[in-house]
């Protein structure tokens, strides 16, 4: 029987925290930093729940569903299952997170130069996906193409950022700001939220699985332990990237106090410490960032969606990174705008999945907890868009009075209320008396 070589498991941890690490996953820890101030520890441990803990959970359950999502949701039905297995697919590959990829690397690296330009963007991005392209052509090389070259050249990068943060701190804490005076903790749960990465490991599980299938590995046993450790070995990397993250914009208050975005603290800071050379060491670590979750995101969707309708592995690649092409185009604040609200709804009852499906032995094999509980999660989720939509009129004014609402966490006490009652009466069914 096949076993991975302790190189290749180490490859494959790399592989999956590049996968992981994304222009989001940069930015947003330095925000968090900066408005939490003296908090920053709290809120920190909050954001390291939801944007640490989530994910790896999520790449251990889809590694025990087989890689496969459909798997995963098999208990919410067939078709419900299958369309929010295509929902996911769709707006956190070309739809959104692919596409805005290229456009937080523009941002970064080119815009501060060139301006912000639609035909320099139009240019950019179309040599941006041609690269995504030339490497997620070949997915069985993925980890010797990124495990072995592009992730340790972007956890290198990560690590200088990080030193330097530690030895060449800039200042003090600043004062906390908005709810990160009252409530840090909730505060950093909701950014780390944000940022995704539970929706990317549900869409990353086929890829990691696929990556170990390549070296020979059948057992499914072995596919679940591999995987696991590469999830744990991703979410070491993520915590240490996100302290010395959160340490940078907490320190960084005397030279970008008004900071707006992520990515005006990392420029201050960089400029601040490495010079006139600062910006072109982030915009090349934001790049290597970008470029391995489009890579990454390709890759997935192609081989999701090249089992389900008639079109080739190859063809999907480059009709996917087409699409993200095109909506790259559109800009990040348009991006934002339509996918926002998309995405804070269905991440509710994606997280209900995951979780659950650690819990599916303790109730009868066909049941209606999982369902109902992602339904209860779905209803509150839907409610959490239509304020990222502005739609504030259309919210219901009972929802004013659920714990955490204000927070946009509404929909974890009905839905911890819900599995409560339905594992009890779920049991009852099992067991009646």
């Amino acid at each position: 029987m096949s076993t991975l070589t302790v190189k290749d498991i180490i490859a494959l941890g790399f592989m999956t925290f590049a996968l992981f690490v994304g222009a989001g996953n940069i930015i947003f820890p330095p925000l968090v930093g900066l408005h939490a101030g003296p908090h920053v520890t709290i809120a920190a441990l909050g954001f390291l729940v939801t944007a640490v803990g989530l994910p790896v959970l999520t790449v251990i359950a889809i590694a025990k569903a087989g890689g496969a999502m459909d798997v995963l949701s098999s208990p919410i039905g067939r078709f419900a299952g299958l369309l929010l297995t295509i929902i996911c697919y769709l707006v956190v590959g070309p739809f959104f997170a692919s596409p805005r990829t290229a456009t937080v690397s523009f941002e970064v690296g080119l815009a501060p130069i060139f301006g912000e330009s639609k035909s320099i963007l139009l240019a950019y991005s179309a040599v941006y996906f041609c690269i995504v392209i030339a490497f997620s052509l070949y997915p069985d090389r993925l980890l010797d193409s990124i495990g072995r070259f592009l992730a340790p050249l972007k956890i290198l990068a990560l690590a200088l950022l990080g030193i330097a943060a530690f030895l060449y701190p800039v200042g003090t804490h600043g004062p906390a700001s908005d709810h990160y005076i009252a409530t840090p903790f909730s505060e950093g749960v909701v950014n780390g939220y944000l940022t995704m990465d539970t929706l990317g490991g549900l869409v990353f599980g086929i890829v990691i699985i696929n990556a170990i299938r390549s070296r020979g590995i059948t057992s499914p046993t072995l596919l679940t332990r591999y995987a696991t450790i590469a999830g744990l070995i991703a979410g070491t990397g993520l915590i240490l990237v996100y302290i010395s993250l959160f340490h940078l914009g907490a320190n960084s208050f005397s030279i970008a106090a008004y900071a707006t975005n992520g990515a005006e603290i990392l420029h201050a800071y960089v400029q601040y410490t490495f010079g006139a050379s600062g910006s072109l060491f982030l915009g090349i670590l934001i790049l290597i960032a970008c470029l391995v979750t489009a890579i990454g995101l390709t890759i997935a969707c192609a081989e999701f969606f090249a089992g389900l309708t008639p079109l080739s592995y190859r063809t999907l690649v480059i009709v996917f990174a087409s699409l993200a092409f095109i909506f790259a185009n559109l800009g990040l604040t348009k991006l934002t705008l339509i996918s926002l609200p998309i995405l804070t709804t269905i991440y509710p009852p994606c997280i209900v999945l995951v979780v659950l499906s650690f819990f599916s032995h303790l109730w009868p094999v066909k049941n209606f907890v999982t369902p109902t509980v992602m339904a209860v999660a779905l209803f509150f989720g839907f409610f959490d868009g239509l304020k990222a939509a502005q739609f504030n009129a259309l919210i219901p004014t009972f929802l004013s009075y659920i714990p955490l609402n204000e927070q946009k966490l509404g929909w974890v006490i009905p839905a911890i209320i819900t599995l409560a009652v339905t594992s009890i009466l779920a049991n009852l069914q099992r067991h009646p008396t």
